[in-house]
């Protein structure tokens, strides 16, 4: 394996991992949807931070992709609060932002490389040629620090407040009984979706970040019960995706993100099909065992 491949299979596994273990929580709070919205409107973030900055990358991409992050959670929720339906209030803060965003990438023209395409499937295969230098010395690519210093942030946040998330994520009117603050957990785990999305975003574009948030959360919940086994879950399945989507693409010559955001609903189908608990297969001969018994 050359070097140029292992960071791209590093890059693919880091936004498995990050989006896996933070969108299975929506997934649990039955907010996988607005995963998908946030995924899509932070490119109005990322189009505004480089009016600002003259700069798509770096700190100020994910201030701006953060901030229209959480602006899409508190203006769905406003919505929602105001009678329309979730999935109706969802579906319109999700389409105005994104398509503003594609709108104001026309404004930006040949300056950068963003364009709809771009921020729709990303282009993994350049991360390793955008490297983080100091001193004159290379220390690896921007994308795989970024990633890496927001899984590690998610991770510290899971853990810090695993307690309040689990049981805001089951009983939010309990939680609120209890003393948990609920809204603050809510835009908390915004927040985190929104980081992961922006640190992803970049390099392997929408497509793949929405199959990471939602895909191998859905997965797990069909292996498992336990919240916390469902967040590792998701994780590795986010890995594994990556992994197996490289070899899929390296094999066919497709594209990267692509094959790996397809890998997702191959593992999704596995464990629906065959999944000890929920597989649809193994009810069918448990049944069929019942009967003959």
């Amino acid at each position: 394996m050359t070097t140029y491949t292992m960071w791209i299979i590093i890059t693919g596994c880091l936004v498995g991992f990050t989006c896996g273990i933070s969108g299975s929580i929506l997934v649990l709070r039955k907010m996988a949807m607005i995963a998908d919205a946030i995924s899509h409107t932070v490119l109005l973030g990322i189009v505004l931070a480089f009016f600002f900055t003259q700069s798509i990358s770096g700190f100020p991409m994910l201030i701006g992709a953060l901030v229209i992050g959480l602006f899409t959670a508190i203006f769905i929720e406003m919505l929602h609060r105001t009678g329309i339906p979730s999935d109706a209030a969802i579906g319109v803060v999700f389409t105005s932002l994104f398509a503003l965003g594609v709108v104001l990438i026309s404004f930006i023209g040949n300056q950068v490389h963003l364009d709809v395409k771009h921020a729709l499937m990303g282009e993994i295969t350049f991360v390793p040629w955008n490297q983080l230098t100091l001193a004159g010395v290379s220390y690896g690519p921007v994308a795989v620090w970024m990633l890496s210093i927001v899984c590690i942030l998610n991770i510290v946040m899971i853990i810090i407040f695993y307690r309040p998330i689990k049981i805001s994520t089951f009983d939010p009117a309990y939680a609120k009984l209890i003393g948990i603050p609920v809204g603050f957990i809510h835009y908390m785990l915004m927040s985190m979706v929104s980081l992961s999305t922006v640190a992803s975003f970049d390099s392997v574009g929408a497509i793949l970040v929405v199959a990471m948030l939602i895909v191998p959360g859905a997965t797990a919940y069909l292996l498992s019960e336990r919240f916390i086994v469902v967040i590792v879950l998701s994780g590795l399945i986010g890995i594994l995706s990556a992994i197996s989507g490289y070899l899929v693409a390296s094999f066919w010559n497709v594209s990267i993100a692509g094959a790996m955001a397809t890998m997702t609903g191959v593992f999704f189908l596995l464990a629906f099909l065959f999944s000890p608990k929920q597989g649809v297969l193994v009810k069918k001969m448990q049944h069929k065992k019942a009967r003959v018994s």
